[in-house]
């Protein structure tokens, strides 16, 4: 059985000099299943490649655009938070960029689930319904407990 991957960016933002005050993106998954679930739920925006010959990083930031609308320019540099292992087995990727985003103005593509279960009809949803600034405490909780890693990963890198 192949392992499934993906990779993704978690976009933070800080204060001039500091990690005092650090902030991260998180998304919240769109849809019925996560309508109503919150702590433990939230990701990074993150997908699978479209083929084998696609770098990850670039599987990252496409899906950052595609899961928030926005398209992340390149002008700071993304650091690389290694991989997790989520608890259906899929390998995740990842890196920190450093940037801002409106979470009023965030807009995802969108997914199509059968809806209601076993009814045979098809709806459109968003794949992330919101997103969010939270303080590295808050997003802890928000996160699912498997990527907290690249939280912890990226706490580090910033204090070096």
């Amino acid at each position: 059985m192949a392992v499934r991957t993906s990779a993704g960016v978690l976009l933070y933002r800080r204060p001039a000099g500091g990690t005092d005050g650090l902030e991260v993106l998180l998304a919240h998954p769109g849809g019925p299943y996560f309508a109503k679930r919150d702590l433990g739920d939230w990701t990074i925006p993150k997908g699978e490649p479209d083929g084998a010959a696609e770098a990850l990083i670039d599987v990252a930031l496409r899906e950052f655009e595609e899961e928030t609308g926005t398209a992340l320019d390149g002008r700071s540099p993304a650091i690389a938070l290694g991989t997790i292992v989520q608890k259906g087995g899929k390998v995740v990727h990842g890196w920190a960029i450093e940037g801002d985003l409106d979470p009023e103005r965030a807009s995802s593509n969108t997914i199509w689930l059968e809806w209601p279960p076993r009814s045979g009809q098809r709806q459109a949803f968003p794949e992330i319904d919101r997103v969010a600034w939270f303080d590295l405490d808050e997003a802890r909780r928000r996160i699912k407990p498997t990527q907290t890693p690249f939280i912890d990963r990226l706490e580090v890198a910033l204090r070096r």
